[in-house]
């Protein structure tokens, strides 16, 4: 047996009792979209038994689902199963099916981007645990990028699950501080990697009635400092140019990562108005929310979580970050006519 092999055979084990999904098929069509980012499987997370009561129809999971930050894939796998072994956790899964991308903690290494050496072990452990079918997409390429579609025309929405982390060039940092992380402006740094960036073209060109991009990491916010697009403005044009040039309407992103929720809003010439709305934490909070100079309304540094509500009727998108009581903090309703050319 080969030292890969034994690896992931352990892996496998220890993972085998994952439960997520189990016996349960996405949706043929959805109206209400649940998300959320940066639980922890150490702490509780009584926010998912407020998300049981929206009855969503599919729960985005958008990174730092759970604090790995190993190079031990038994254990990086064990803290997988401690995540899913949470009564919250199952009930809310029991409800309705559960979709996933990963962040640097889960991916396992803080900041961590295309270098991470056990980039491809933890791909494994990751589709093990969300418990991604042998003939699933993302197992036949590099990165656990993915898209879901949902819906005939008319209700057809498409969910692109992006991967930030597999292929991302190393982030430039002014000694270790995290607020003094530098920006990109390097033509060759590249945040999707060139197959994931045709692999989206593509997905763009597609029809689709609204379009939710799933970005872990910020992708709408001004340089602050932290890890976001914004460290790499060159490739955040390059998204805002794609969107342009394949004309694909309906185009809003959310996001997680920051340990507050926030709307924030990028307006360019010849572009509709892109939207991002970030969801974080189900268990992580911060005392200081970051400067952003795109940001509507004010932030919100408390326990969150996201809401999607389609109104297919009056073709509209109510979005809103929730506090754990389901009281909403953020507000915004996108109508379909907004987000098109």
């Amino acid at each position: 047996m080969n030292h890969t092999f034994f690896i992931l055979f352990c892996i496998y084990g220890l993972i085998g009792n994952a439960q997520v999904n189990k016996n349960q098929k996405l949706p043929k069509q959805v109206s209400t979209i649940a998300f959320g980012s940066c639980a922890h499987q150490n702490k509780d997370l009584p926010i998912l038994t407020t998300v049981l009561k929206e009855k969503p129809d599919v729960f985005i999971w958008t990174g730092d689902n759970i604090y790995g930050n190993t190079d031990d894939m038994e254990d990086l796998a064990a803290k997988y199963q401690k995540l899913g072994s949470k009564p919250e956790f199952k009930k809310l899964n029991e409800a309705c099916p559960f979709i996933a991308t990963w962040d640097d903690h889960d991916y396992a290494k803080n900041d961590a981007g295309g270098d991470y050496e056990m980039k491809a072990e933890s791909k494994e452990v990751f589709l093990k645990f969300w418990n991604d079918p042998n003939d699933a997409d993302r197992r036949s390429h590099e990165g656990i990028y993915t898209a879901y579609n949902f819906g005939d025309m008319g209700k057809h929405i498409q969910i692109i699950m992006l991967d930030t982390r597999y292929f991302r060039t190393a982030l430039l940092e002014k000694g270790m501080a995290l607020s003094n992380k530098l920006v990109n402006t390097d033509p060759n740094a590249n945040v999707l990697g060139n197959e994931q960036w045709e692999w989206l073209e593509a997905q763009l060109k597609q029809p689709a009635d609204l379009r939710l991009i799933v970005s872990s990491i910020q992708f709408g916010i001004s340089h602050n400092g932290w890890e976001a697009w914004a460290n790499f403005p060159l490739q955040q044009e390059k998204m805002i140019n794609l969107i342009k040039t394949t004309e694909a309407n309906g185009v809003f992103f959310i996001s997680g990562d920051a340990h507050w929720g926030e709307l924030s809003l990028i307006e360019k010439a010849g572009q509709y108005p892109l939207y991002d709305i970030t969801s974080s934490g189900l268990a992580k909070k911060i005392g200081k929310i970051s400067e952003n100079t795109r940001r509507i309304g004010k932030g919100y540094n408390d326990y969150n979580y996201g809401l999607i509500e389609i109104d297919w009727k009056n073709k509209q998108a109510n979005i809103s970050i929730k506090n754990i009581d389901g009281k909403p903090v953020i507000e915004k309703a996108l109508t379909f006519g907004e987000l098109s050319f």
